[in-house]
């Protein structure tokens, strides 16, 4: 149906995808799919960005898998190619763009004795001394 370079594309894109899914990156592709199927009316636009949403949350509760998830979107970006092979520059940019997670920082602060603390959440009455 495709030639080799748009196949590659369009399961690239699709990897991409899914890749940004699994790394927290749901926003990112909301964002694309939103501007990929732009062309479509505002129910077709809202059931693609309903799938993103699924299929994130599917891939978080492993009720679906990586290749389930990949192949699904395959079919739809190649179904969407072929009736508007101009977003091909776009499913392009998707399946070059790297994926990164989101950076996230954890830490722990433990503090005793007396008196406030920086750098987290104080609790109770905060009363500051007065110099003498």
């Amino acid at each position: 149906m495709f030639d080799a370079e748009t196949t590659a594309i369009i399961t690239g894109a699709a990897g991409s995808v899914v890749a940004h899914m699994l790394n927290g990156r749901v926003d990112a592709v909301r964002e694309w799919a939103a501007r990929i199927f732009r062309q479509e009316s505002k129910q077709q636009r809202a059931q693609q960005l309903e799938a993103v949403e699924q299929d994130a949350a599917a891939l978080a509760s492993r009720t679906a898998s990586k290749a389930d998830v990949t192949a699904r979107w395959a079919a739809v970006l190649g179904a969407y190619v072929a009736s508007h092979p101009e977003v091909r520059a776009d499913l392009l940019e998707m399946s070059a763009s790297p994926v990164g997670s989101k950076l996230m920082y954890v830490q722990e602060q433990n503090n005793s004795g007396s008196g406030t603390f920086i750098g987290g959440d104080n609790y109770g009455r905060i009363a500051p001394s007065r110099g003498k």
